[in-house]
């Protein structure tokens, strides 16, 4: 049997990387068995409705390489693939109705009155549990209710006695006793079926093999199986994934500031990494290799290897695997990621190329470039103790005196390359018994004024020019100056 998944959001918002995580291993399971990836919006939750978020479902999948066979642009002979349209071809109704027939479900005249007294409190919990009033109304009574314009739901006719047992991949047969599965609402008083109801004949019409959702479903799992059976229709593979949580072992929010795919690629990560990493949350592969693209998941996935414990959202960790596509990138591709955060920061004609190749070992994320760089624009206020250097045995005294004795020889020398400048200063530091660090160290610092940077001192006098060069030097040696009370 050829496999077939679906990815089915609601268009609420921006895509919680637990939907994300759903969506890939959805397209991983059907891309590793040679199977199909099928999307469908599951729009029939009017109130949540969010009209642009279609569009960021759409936007969020091409962005991840997570290309459907179909859906509502790719017709595989299944569709609609929006629900409000296959609501408007009576799909839901139809099924719904069939159910009635066979006694597995039934009108649900009762109102907001009634149902409100069904109400009561267990463990601290308010719950309701429908009594199936409704169940012994005769055809008659219901007829004259339908015929009378009545409000009505259609709710399923679960069984209040024995057990339903459902098997899941990760979490193995879970048995559930009958007593406790409500009478859910198949068809809402609007009409609309509900979310349970419509996916579990979306899922049959369309052919899907596996579902791939979050464990939060694996209560309700019971009521599809019955279903399911109900029809007489096959039960799918269920895949149910683990909670995701943060640092702190709490659900991961949307309070988090990264919860979406857009949070984190707004906070400079890339689509590649993202991807990547919530691959990870819940799975690993039998080398436990962590840098994978899309390609090496699809190959390597095995979705009877998805854990049961929750997975953490480690920022620190994306980061670090951020950082390493950045350096995996190449040297153009980078480029033209970065122009715009140097462009940002830097006004001057610099080399921005150079610039660029010489941040892109040393960022995490593009962001990070603005941190590396503003020093090119102009040098910070700096503590004259960066000049002190255990390692180098340099101090702000010994800093005064180098830059002072360096001064006429940079002033005299024309040929501000790299190699040049580099041949200069380490023959001068030859000559006059200092370390190439006790001549380098106090020049860097001149030009920058920061504690680290991306280059040394002859690729910053390169970049910045010479006459820019000895300007930030004569500065620094005022600076040195005035603060040592020369």
């Amino acid at each position: 049997m050829k496999i077939r998944t679906r990815y089915a959001p609601s268009p609420t918002g921006r895509m919680h990387v637990g939907n994300l995580r759903t969506a890939l291993y959805a397209y991983l399971i059907a891309r590793h068995g040679g199977g199909d990836f099928i999307l469908r919006i599951e729009d029939t939750d009017r109130e949540r409705y969010v009209e642009e978020a279609e569009e960021i479902i759409y936007r969020t999948m091409e962005e991840a390489g997570l290309h459907w066979d179909e859906g509502p642009d790719k017709d595989g002979g299944v569709g609609p693939y929006i629900q409000s349209k296959r609501q408007e071809a009576g799909i839901y109704m139809d099924y719904a109705k069939k159910l009635i027939d066979k006694g597995e479900a039934y009108y649900c005249f009762c109102d907001k009155h009634r149902l409100e007294g069904l109400k009561r409190t267990v463990a601290g919990k308010e719950i309701s549990v429908y009594d199936k009033h409704c169940l012994s109304l005769s055809p008659e009574e219901v007829q004259a209710n339908l015929d009378a314009g009545k409000p009505f739901v259609i709710r399923q006719n679960n069984p209040t006695e024995g057990t339903t047992t459902f098997s899941d991949v990760i979490y193995g047969d879970i048995t559930v006793d009958n007593a406790e599965l409500d009478d859910m609402i198949l068809i809402k008083s609007d009409g609309y079926p509900t979310y349970n109801f419509a996916n579990v004949v979306d899922d049959h019409l369309m052919g899907i093999t596996h579902v791939v959702r979050g464990n939060e479903y694996l209560s309700s799992s019971p009521k599809y199986n019955r279903l399911y059976e109900a029809f007489g229709w096959e039960v799918p593979v269920y895949v149910h994934c683990p909670l995701i949580t943060n640092e702190e072992h709490q659900k991961l929010s949307k309070r988090s500031g990264h919860s979406s795919f857009e949070d984190l690629r707004e906070q400079g990560y890339l689509a590649e990494t993202i991807v990547n990493f919530v691959a990870l949350l819940g799975w690993s592969p039998e080398d436990n290799r962590e840098i994978m693209s899309l390609s090496e998941l699809v190959e390597s996935f095995d979705y009877t290897h998805i854990n049961k414990a929750p997975a953490v959202f480690d920022m620190t960790k994306l980061s670090w695997m951020n950082g390493e596509y950045i350096r995996a990138m190449d040297a153009e591709a980078f480029y033209r990621m970065a122009e715009p955060y140097l462009k940002e920061v830097i006004s001057g004609n610099l080399d921005l190329r150079r610039i660029a190749g010489m941040v892109q070992s040393r960022i995490e994320t593009v962001f990070d470039i603005r941190g590396h760089i503003d020093f090119f624009e102009a040098v910070p206020e700096y503590d004259i103790t960066l000049y002190q250097h255990k390692k180098m045995k340099t101090t702000p005294e010994s800093s005064l005196t180098l830059l002072k004795e360096i001064l006429p020889v940079l002033e005299a020398f024309e040929d501000y390359t790299n190699d040049a400048l580099y041949e200069l200063l380490k023959n001068y530091a030859s000559e006059h018994g200092y370390k190439n660090g006790q001549v380098l160290w106090p020049i860097r610092t001149a030009l920058s004024g920061k504690p680290m940077t991306p280059g040394g001192a002859t690729e910053l006098l390169e970049i910045l020019g010479k006459e820019e060069s000895l300007s930030r030097i004569r500065a620094a040696i005022g600076k040195l100056e005035k603060e040592l009370g020369d």
